[in-house]
């Protein structure tokens, strides 16, 4: 049976049971995206899908009057199968979605270019999938997009410039892809989130490349580089950062650390310069670990619960107040190992408690308290003398 007759009996029910008759070019545009999708083994999601009956009572669609405003395709449910097949360039004829949403599944192909005729989409989030291909530069014709999900695909190319331009963009989640080539800026002045770890991103960011409204900011494993001391500084409302394991260079400003940051992941980066916060710190969590950082340790790092400034040039002595909370239990983890310390004034018959750990060695002392480190910290208690006496000079 073709489409329009399709069309013709839905058309002749809607009548008999007085209810809305939905639009042609809507009820033809979700047969062609029944037709190109599919149930994986143990969904039953399109099992409503019955074209004689209304569409907007189909499972997943979301009617206003005669037009579909939203389509969420996929039992949403935890450990649902998900569906398998491509996304059919009809959904660009679904003129007044506003919301698009595809479960953790197994689609394919490319994201369609169609997709950016839909003018009043406001919520795209298509994760966990297989997408390929690049990120259509028009998705940036979507001037009403809030949230844009792309998370978890297997898109390459470059992010759009066009997207940093969209207006009311609050959430961009564009993380463990193939991505390439730069962070564009981003002019949303609402922007609360971007995520893109687990790309392949380079060069540097702009100092007002990111909006002063952002929250949460996550860069981690992507190969970007140069300082980003200008921008964080401006960025006071983050709440959460991890630009670790990237080859960011330059100082960390001394305001982050005054942030309402819970958790502040900055490791595995070429970070220089001292680290002196103005108070005391209230961030939980703070990785600082394999970077160039060197000068004393601030005893204002001393209240945060995990603290790891491991594989660092720090040197002097460790302060006293550290000691204190450490043997209290306010410090969990506190990792100094691989630094140029000179002493820590702790007694040889301290105990600390079980739930804290404590890592010294490979400094410039020998450490006056054995306690378990990391594997990785290696074997070596001590830093040999003439690597010291080198630093020293």
């Amino acid at each position: 049976m073709g489409s329009y007759a399709l069309f013709l009996i839905a058309l002749f029910l809607c009548k008999f049971l007085a209810v809305a008759i939905l639009d042609p070019l809507d009820f033809l545009a979700l047969q062609s995206i029944r037709k190109s999708l599919h149930d994986l083994p143990g969904s039953n999601f399109f099992a409503s899908w019955d074209f004689t009956s209304d569409p907007c009572n189909f499972a997943g669609v979301y009617c206003d009057s005669d037009k579909v405003i939203a389509l969420n395709l996929g039992d949403p449910r935890a450990g649902s199968p998900g569906l398998t097949g491509r996304i059919d360039p009809a959904i660009g004829k679904l003129s007044a979605l506003a919301e698009l949403s595809i479960v953790p599944g197994r689609i394919y192909g490319s994201l369609p270019q169609s997709v950016s005729q839909l003018k009043d989409l406001r919520f795209l989030a298509i994760s966990r999938n297989f997408i390929s291909g690049d990120i259509p530069a028009t998705l940036g014709q979507l001037r009403s997009l809030k949230t844009l999900d792309l998370s978890y695909n297997l898109l390459t190319g470059e992010i759009p410039r066009s997207i940093g331009t969209l207006p009311e963009l609050t959430n961009v989640i564009l993380c463990h892809n193939h991505l390439s080539g730069s962070v564009p800026p981003f002019l949303s002045q609402v922007l609360t989130r971007v995520d893109l770890k687990h790309n392949a991103l380079t060069g540097s960011l702009a100092s007002d490349s990111l909006p002063p409204s952002l929250q949460s900011l996550s860069l981690a494993w992507n190969q970007l580089t140069g300082p980003v001391d200008r921008l964080l500084s401006r960025l006071d409302q983050l709440n959460y950062l991890d630009l670790s394991l990237n080859q960011f260079t330059g100082p960390i400003p001394s305001q982050l650390f005054s942030f309402p940051i819970t958790n502040l992941q900055l490791e595995r980066n070429l970070f220089t310069g001292s680290v002196q916060p103005a108070d005391q710190v209230t961030i939980s969590t703070i990785d600082l670990s394999h970077n160039r950082l060197w000068g004393q340790i601030s005893p204002m790092l001393s209240t945060v619960q995990n603290l790891y400034l491991n594989n660092n040039r720090f040197n002097g002595q460790v302060p006293a107040s550290f000691v204190d909370r450490l043997l209290s239990g306010s410090i969990q983890i506190l990792y100094l190992q691989h630094n140029y310390l000179t002493g820590i004034e702790i007694k040889p018959t301290a105990e600390i408690p079980v739930s804290s750990s404590l890592c010294l060695q490979y400094n410039c002392m020998v450490p006056p308290v054995q306690t378990p480190c990391p594997l990785k910290a290696g074997n070596e208690k001590t830093r040999p003398t003439a690597q010291c006496n080198e630093w020293k000079g």
